[in-house]
């Protein structure tokens, strides 16, 4: 099926229609361009997709579910994605359940966050106010490449020093109690990474900031909203979305002076074929995929029934107890084992969105960490950690709908092996992603960009990959030096 109106050549083609390749085409067609997107699926989503997995009338993020940096992205700013898209953001960002009927709680507030830490609440906002404060200098910092000088270098000091102390061993010294460790432990625990690590402390300290900053915000009528609004705009401004289409080779391509591929390097050297140079191509053929996730969806017939009273308010909970027992099960997935009580991280959109469910009824989006390709089934594991911290849970359940790490990677082939980052993000390939360079979009092959979450800054719903790779081709193939204004007006 085709959207919007051809144009004759074209002077690009994009291939993946999800939040980095949207990004990317929105960007170039308002530079004036001629641009087609090419998706293998009947629509336009990848990681933000929105769709009925369970039931009919109940909607299913099928990746990304809350968006800690839809208004923190230096695209999504450009872009005016508050003006284009209703967001909900809860006054909790996040909590984390304890035994014994306690939880650490993150409010947007962060004194309010602090009061309720107790004895570490102090410590906490010491560790967070700086970042907090300066949250839109943290999102540029990690929002490109890292082989660059930084625009901010105060924000990026206190921000490397509390990543180094966050990340190593000495990540307690600075607490007494268990509530505040496991409070950032369980943002951290995001990245699938073993715990600590120093890129794991970086993902879950700025996930923090913007928790306190701006909040975690929620798309009403789901994180399809965040595609929409981008299709929208690249159709408002004379671009196409084919779908229903798989590219298989460059050649296919050949007819627009440049490509934004939204693919991971594996794909890009299957397509390439031996229009790879050798060196680049084993330079691709060295990027590492990472641990996985298994996902499972409930349509629930009344909101969890968490024991703690603030944990009911917040829209994402990191399910798993302590910061010790949240290593422990993240570091056995890193050595090829499923914990059996494993991190699970959960999101109870419709308490803020009721178009979510039916009238009464509710929706509940999780998923938990395993081994790269994994076919084991995690439903029944993932429903008694939440029934552990929330007894009556299974009461609640009207459907399921569980997919392995395998069957993750049939949905979508960028998350290889069910690796929904599209690429490991520790730290050495954070700082390469995909190759160490200060403009890693751009390959050797002339016209030819990595526009995706395997290059920097990395995985997330931020658009950013997208749109360096889109004003690095305005740059070096059309001459245009500026950056198109994205604004709705």
């Amino acid at each position: 099926m085709v959207l919007g109106s051809s144009r004759g050549r074209l002077d690009a083609v994009v291939v993946g229609a999800g939040p980095n390749g949207l990004a990317a085409a929105v960007t170039l067609a308002r530079a004036g361009l001629a641009v087609r997107v090419y998706e293998r699926g009947s629509r336009a989503g990848g990681g933000a997709a929105t769709r009925e997995l369970t039931l009919p009338g109940y909607l299913h993020d099928v990746c990304s579910a809350v968006h800690p940096l839809a208004f923190e992205s230096a695209f999504f700013r450009a872009f005016g994605l508050r003006d284009r898209v209703r967001f909900l953001t809860p006054d909790v960002s996040f909590a984390q359940p304890l035994d014994g009927g306690r939880a650490a709680v993150a409010f947007r507030d962060l004194a309010r966050t602090r009061d309720g830490l107790g004895a570490d609440g102090a410590a906490y906002e010491r560790l967070l106010r700086p970042l907090v404060e300066h949250a839109s200098h943290v999102a540029d910092l990690t929002g490109s490449t890292l082989v660059r000088v930084p625009r901010h270098p105060v924000t990026a000091l206190r921000f490397a020093l509390r990543v180094a102390e966050q990340g190593g061993p000495v990540w307690n010294a600075r607490f007494r109690g268990d509530a505040a460790p496991a409070l950032l432990t369980g943002v951290a625990a995001h990245t699938i990474l073993t715990q600590p690590s120093l890129a794991g402390a970086g993902a879950g300290l700025a996930l923090g900031a913007y928790a306190h900053a701006q909040g975690w915000p929620i798309p009403v009528g789901g994180s399809q909203a965040i595609i929409d609004a981008m299709v929208e705009d690249l159709r408002a401004h004379g671009g196409e979305l084919v779908t229903d289409h798989e590219v298989t080779s460059l050649d296919e391509l050949d007819d627009a002076r440049v490509a934004m591929l939204d693919l991971t390097p594996r794909a890009l050297l299957r397509i390439a074929g031996d229009r790879m140079p050798s060196r680049f191509g084993r330079r691709l053929s060295r990027f590492r995929y990472g641990g996985a996730v298994a996902k499972v969806d409930f349509a629930l017939s009344a909101p969890v029934p968490w024991a703690h009273a603030d944990v009911r308010r917040a829209g994402t909970i990191h399910v798993g107890g302590t910061r010790g027992e949240m290593a422990a099960a993240e570091n056995d997935v890193n050595r090829g084992r499923h914990p059996e009580r494993p991190y699970v991280l959960v999101a109870q959109q419709s308490l803020f969105d009721p178009t979510r469910a039916p009238e009464g009824a509710h929706t509940l989006w999780a998923y938990t960490h395993v081994p790269a390709g994994s076919a084991v089934d995690r439903e029944e594991s993932v429903t008694a950690q939440i029934e552990r911290f929330a007894p009556g849970f299974r009461d609640t359940i009207v459907a399921v709908h569980s997919q392995t790490a395998v069957q993750v990677e049939a949905h979508n082939p960028n998350y290889v092996g069910g690796d929904i980052a599209a690429g490991s993000p520790d730290l050495w390939q954070i700082l390469r992603r995909p190759t160490l360079s200060p403009d890693p979009w751009r390959t050797p092959i002339p016209g030819v960009y990595l526009a995706t979450a395997s290059a920097a800054p990395g995985p997330g719903v931020h658009g950013l990959a997208g749109w360096h790779a889109a004003r690095s081709a305005l740059r070096h193939d059309f001459g245009i030096r500026d950056s198109p204004d994205l604004s709705p007006s």
